[in-house]
């Protein structure tokens, strides 16, 4: 979602499936958390543990990030309401990340697929508790959502046909680019794209933009010669050429940003309980080599160092 990294590595099979067995180990093994509230009515800590469920964002053809798993089926002893999905049912580096909080919460993992513009309006109205899909800090999305700790760092690349004459990002100055729309590196592109405590600098002047709901299809308009270029992650990036695509990436990076799991700030619920718990969890696993790991699984590199090492404190967020 930015999707970061938007919107191949299911077919690596057993490799993946013993990560996710190893996060749903970690669940059935967790205690689950305290809430300095018992009342579930006006708690998120408390709502989630009382419930027995942690309910995230999951898009099911976004490779490496969130995957549908193939033949899986429906836990028959699910708490997950019938509208949501199973952890088993959904696996990749975001939906990971999602059943890795709900493990050390000791509750269970559901998912449910709001559209990613629906996710950064928020607004959510209690349908997901937190939403890990590579959506990036920036100042427009804290004006509706309030960032955690964010799980990994990841370079924004362009994305061009084998055969493009391009090869900097100047080259694509007044060019049709294909970016993800609601995402992060739409706002890079326009110019209006803010990251606190991160300096941008603009690489490409008066593109033409052409939006698309996730990156798959936007990568497929590229690869079909509709637009110049595309600008993505590059782990979403690699997995497109991996697949085959006659796609290559340009030297360099637009920019970097910091992934982070959302919380709706309109949920009418105190949330600081919640958002502190959230930021234990994932600093945890910055710091025991968890998250390193899960990326080195799915990405093969690893993009969660320096975002162990990002200082929230420096967004200036006040959670409630």
């Amino acid at each position: 979602m930015p999707r970061s990294p938007s919107r191949a590595l299911l077919r690596l099979g057993l490799t993946m499936a013993s990560l996710a067995v190893l996060v749903g180990a970690c669940a059935s093994a967790a205690a689950p958390s305290k809430s300095p509230s018992a009342d579930a009515t006006k708690d998120k800590l408390a709502q989630v543990l009382k419930r027995g469920t942690l309910v995230g964002y999951a898009e099911l053809d976004y490779p490496p990030q969130s995957i549908k798993v193939d033949g899986a089926t429906r836990d028959p002893n699910t708490k997950c309401q019938p509208t949501e999905i199973t952890a088993r049912e959904v696996t990749g580096f975001d939906v990971e990340t999602t059943k890795l909080v709900a493990a050390k919460l000791g509750v269970e993992a559901c998912f449910v697929q709001p559209t990613w513009t629906e996710v950064t309006a928020g607004g959510w109205s209690d349908r997901l508790d937190i939403a890990y899909g590579s959506g990036a800090i920036n100042a427009t999305r804290m004006a509706h959502l309030y960032m955690t700790q964010p799980y990994y760092y990841v370079p924004q690349r362009f994305l061009v046909a084998k055969d493009s004459t391009a090869t900097k990002p100047s080259d694509l100055d007044g060019k049709k680019i294909g970016t993800c729309t609601s995402c992060t590196v739409e706002s890079y592109l326009k110019g209006t794209l803010v990251i606190p405590g991160v300096d941008l600098v603009q690489k490409v002047k008066n593109p033409t933009l052409v939006g698309f709901e996730t990156e798959k299809p936007g990568i497929e308009a590229l690869a079909a010669g509709k637009v110049d270029a595309f600008l993505t992650a590059e782990p979403v990036a690699n997995e497109a050429i991996k697949e085959g695509k006659s796609l290559r990436l340009l030297d360099g990076q637009a920019f970097s940003m910091y992934p982070s799991g959302f919380v709706d700030k309109s949920s009418g619920l105190e949330v600081k309980a919640f958002v502190d718990r959230v930021n234990d969890i994932i600093r945890t696993a910055h710091t025991d080599g968890t998250m390193k790991a899960m990326s080195m699984k799915w990405f093969g590199a690893d993009y969660t160092t320096p975002a162990g090492q990002f200082d929230l404190s420096k967004i200036g967020q006040t959670v409630q």
